[in-house]
């Protein structure tokens, strides 16, 4: 809703002046009584209606008496109109400020227990490509909260109870990635601890403990999809919170869980050096920016394919177009590509999220979303309608054409939402919880649950 007390920057008022000059009898002929009557009635009511015209305009012109609940939607991304961009920039700023004002109360009264485990479950695992990695949120979340005015040292008085079990920094000595094999034998045996030297998680059934799932599939510790709708999520998690970067709109096992769907991690570091070498509004000489795993023949030894193929076609079909900037090979720098690059293809790998969501949005490139029924982070709170575009799987092959579309018509107000400050913070965890940043979105998605736990009691106890 659009907050009618924000001051207009620039307006003006005017005051106009009107004066009407009666000639003199030319003819000499006296000056008729009934005549004068009818002219000072014609002066009154035609004043009248000048300034009841003028107050009228004045009360449709200017966005603060518009009646916002008849505005009209922000324009879609693929809309060839670029009619709307005021109101679309409304509605994004007001939906983030809402986000913030609208559950600051109940934020104030959030309190959360971080249970304190033996180091085999957390810290002996942790190293610096631990705390960096994609999968890192694990690490950033826990760390967060320990500095927190959230945390309690009372459990009588929490919330929620924090579990920190770092999964993701066992990395495979074969290929190099996070080795997740050992996760449910692991978080198996933190529940054991913490319900046999506790009393909170039988009290509950662990509905109020919350644990952090930044992998493929969440909780389903796999990376392919197939094994990890098999094995589904673990039953001793599967009443608890799960905070976890893989979800979509459709139901799936892997997230049968109460789950909040959280941004990948990116060192926010990396992002601000990045930036302060290029500027948002600089120079973008790369049209369309993507670097990654593309397989020209994309059976690997599962037989399954990667992307779906999505990113092979992409590949077969953009590779001698100039105006595409395909890469398949790392690059240590590559976050310098990004913010050289209008677009970036953030197209679906094994799982549907990618950490070039967050990468895009930090580095002002406009994100081109290729993973059908994504569910996007905050997604309440980030506009991801107003800064970004969502192109459906089977119409890679249309993707030019929709990119030089969308550059002709509305880019300039898709990148003004884009550059909101607000918008990059929200997707970025900081060693310390910043208002808006990503684990203040997590504890507000919190505080969102508290509220309506309280508000299903309140109706289950007036209705018994």
């Amino acid at each position: 809703m659009v907050n009618l007390n924000i001051p207009i920057k620039g307006r003006k008022g005017f005051y106009v002046r009107m004066k009407f000059l009666h000639s003199n009898n030319k003819h000499g002929r006296p000056k008729d009584i009934n005549n004068k009557r009818n002219s000072q009635f014609f002066y009154r009511s035609f004043k009248w209606f000048v300034w009841f015209f003028i107050s009228f305009y004045l009360f449709i012109s200017f966005p603060p008496f518009k009646n916002t609940n008849d505005s009209q939607s922000p324009p879609s991304p693929l809309s060839g109109s670029g009619s709307g961009s005021v109101s679309a920039s409304v509605v994004q700023h007001n939906r983030l400020d809402e986000s913030s004002e609208t559950y600051s109360e109940v934020l104030n009264h959030v309190k959360i227990f971080v249970y304190e485990l033996p180091d085999k479950y957390n810290k002996d695992w942790v190293n610096e490509r631990c705390s960096k990695h994609l999968f890192a949120s694990e690490v950033a979340i826990h760390r967060a909260l320990l500095e927190s005015d959230v945390r309690t040292f009372d459990p009588n008085e929490a919330d929620f109870f924090f579990v920190p079990v770092y999964v993701s920094c066992n990395f495979s000595t074969v290929n190099g990635f996070p080795a997740i094999g050992h996760a449910r034998s692991l978080i198996s045996s933190a529940v054991n601890l913490i319900s046999s030297a506790y009393p909170f998680w039988n009290r509950s059934r662990g509905a109020d403990h919350i644990f952090v799932a930044s992998h493929d599939f969440g909780a389903c510790f796999h990376t392919m999809e197939n094994v990890a709708i098999e094995d589904g999520i673990m039953e001793g998690l599967r009443g608890s919170i799960i905070l976890q970067t893989f979800g979509v709109k459709y139901k799936h096992p892997c997230q049968a869980a109460g789950n909040v769907v959280v941004p990948p991690y990116i060192p926010p570091e990396s992002v601000r050096k990045t930036a302060e070498r290029w500027a948002l509004d600089g120079r973008r000489d790369i049209f369309a920016f993507f670097r990654g795993k593309m397989e020209v023949n994309p059976k690997n030894v599962s037989g399954r394919y990667y992307s779906k193929a999505v990113r092979t076609h992409i590949w077969r079909k953009y590779n001698n177009d100039r105006r595409f900037y395909l890469k398949r090979h790392r690059f240590a720098g590559y976050q310098s590509e990004i913010a050289r690059s209008v677009f970036c293809l953030c197209p679906l790998g094994w799982a549907p999220w990618s950490p070039r969501l967050v990468e895009s949005v930090a580095l002002g490139c406009v994100p081109v979303i290729i993973a059908d029924g994504i569910k996007l982070p905050f997604d309440d709170v980030v506009p991801w309608a107003e800064i970004s575009l969502t192109v459906a799987e089977h119409d890679v092959a249309k993707l030019g054409s929709i990119l030089d579309h969308v550059a002709k018509t509305n880019l300039t107000v898709i990148q003004r939402n884009l550059w909101d400050p607000e918008v990059r913070r929200a997707l970025l965890f900081n060693d310390q919880i910043e208002k808006g940043d990503a684990t203040w979105n997590v504890i507000r998605a919190l505080a969102k649950k508290k509220h309506h736990s309280l508000a299903h009691r309140k109706s289950r106890v007036s209705v018994q």
